[in-house]
């Protein structure tokens, strides 16, 4: 039983690393979440000993909203294409890093994530979606017909991973690349939730995490007028 073969996410931006420097790559290391980020700054200064406890629990995902052609296949997928799927559900594949497959692996049933659009003329994020299947093999691997087949990777010990996901809702507007960008540059500079942020310390990556505060923050920028 094939599964849908059009359910494909375009990583453009993700390039696969040296094999043996990635699979040195751990899980997102487990820990404690805190508060949200309004309360970021009395947390640092009460736990200044716990930095290096991070938690990820949720996640960014990006896909490609235009049209492209990879080896002959449109690797479009939108939100509007999420919708249009049975139950608004789609299978979340095609990540070719091992970071990025390690993250996929990471996820956790129910865990939310902001849907990206990438390589397209307006960056940014768009809606919120949900994990409603933790990862299994991802089918595209093995497909020869598919642009990110890989014969490398083998059905007895498969090299990557894919989940469900599910639409849960539009963001209440557009939070765009370089308004997100702008808290990142301000939090580095004085600090705050989004110094860290992986968007821009690892900008390649189609999977990435998001630390409780970090997913708050940028979530509560539905509410900031743009500038």
């Amino acid at each position: 039983n094939k599964e849908e073969p059009d359910a494909k996410i375009a990583k453009t931006e993700e390039k696969t690393l040296d094999k043996q420097e990635e699979e040195k790559s751990a899980k997102p290391p487990a820990g404690r979440s805190t508060s949200g980020w309004k309360n970021w700054k009395k947390k640092t200064s009460e736990s200044s000993g716990e930095e290096s406890k991070i938690t990820y629990c949720h996640w960014l995902l990006k896909s490609e909203p235009e049209s492209r052609l990879e080896k002959g296949v449109d690797v479009e997928f939108s939100t509007d294409d999420l919708k249009a799927r049975p139950n608004q559900t789609a299978c979340w594949g095609g990540a070719r890093n091992y970071k990025a497959r390690n993250f996929l692996r990471s996820t956790k049933l129910g865990q939310q994530a902001f849907f990206y659009h990438s390589n397209c003329k307006e960056p940014g994020i768009v809606a919120i979606v949900k994990i409603v299947k933790e990862v299994y093999p991802d089918h595209t691997q093995f497909d020869k017909e598919d642009p990110y087949y890989d014969s490398t990777s083998k059905k007895e010990n498969p090299k990557w991973s894919m989940v469900d996901v599910q639409f849960v809702r539009m963001t209440k507007r557009f939070i765009s690349l370089p308004q997100i960008k702008a808290h990142h540059l301000a939090h580095k500079a004085h600090g705050g939730p989004l110094k860290n942020m992986m968007l821009f310390i690892k900008q390649r990556l189609s999977v990435q995490a998001l630390t409780q505060e970090e997913f708050d923050f940028v979530l509560s920028l539905e509410e900031e007028k743009p500038r």
